[in-house]
């Protein structure tokens, strides 16, 4: 059995982190690796963004990044899956599904009571994905992608 896990980006995985990759077609939909964890040491986000490597028993397959903002003013808007990528060459194996269902424990057991996410129309694999969790259209738009809620 699979056993997957969300660890810590860290000197040990951050070049692998970096080097993992989606599809081709799926590129419009996601910054890199390292334009996310870039962000996530910025003095705005650095106590918001949480990265983390996913890893399938001990191998790398993805990264996700979430998104604590407990200084919101807006309670509704504390908490974010900003990232989710598995890489290309373990996809179609139900990773995205599974690494899902953890994220949305992680949130949990991290006291969230919801999780926003945001995609285009046109990324109809993640839509679907999302779909299948409960996610729902708020209304909302973030620039040029749909706003997706799931409460806890």
């Amino acid at each position: 059995p699979v056993n997957l896990t969300l660890r810590a980006v860290d000197n040990t995985n951050l070049d692998a982190v970096i080097a993992l990759e989606v599809s081709a077609h799926q590129t419009q939909y996601i910054a890199s690796n390292k334009k996310s964890l870039d962000t996530a040491k910025t003095e705005e986000y650095r106590e918001i963004a949480r990265p983390f490597a996913i890893y399938a028993n001990e191998t790398l397959i993805g990264f996700t990044m979430l998104a604590f903002d407990l200084t919101s003013a807006d309670p509704n808007d504390r908490y974010w899956l900003w990232r989710l990528m598995i890489d290309r060459t373990f996809q179609g194996r139900g990773y995205g599904a599974a690494a899902l269902e953890l994220i949305i424990d992680y949130f949990k057991r991290h006291g969230a009571d919801h999780i926003l996410l945001s995609t285009k129309e046109t990324n109809t694999a993640a839509l679907s994905l999302y779909h299948k969790y409960q996610f729902a259209e708020t209304g909302d738009m973030n620039e040029n992608e749909i706003v997706l809620r799931l409460q806890l």
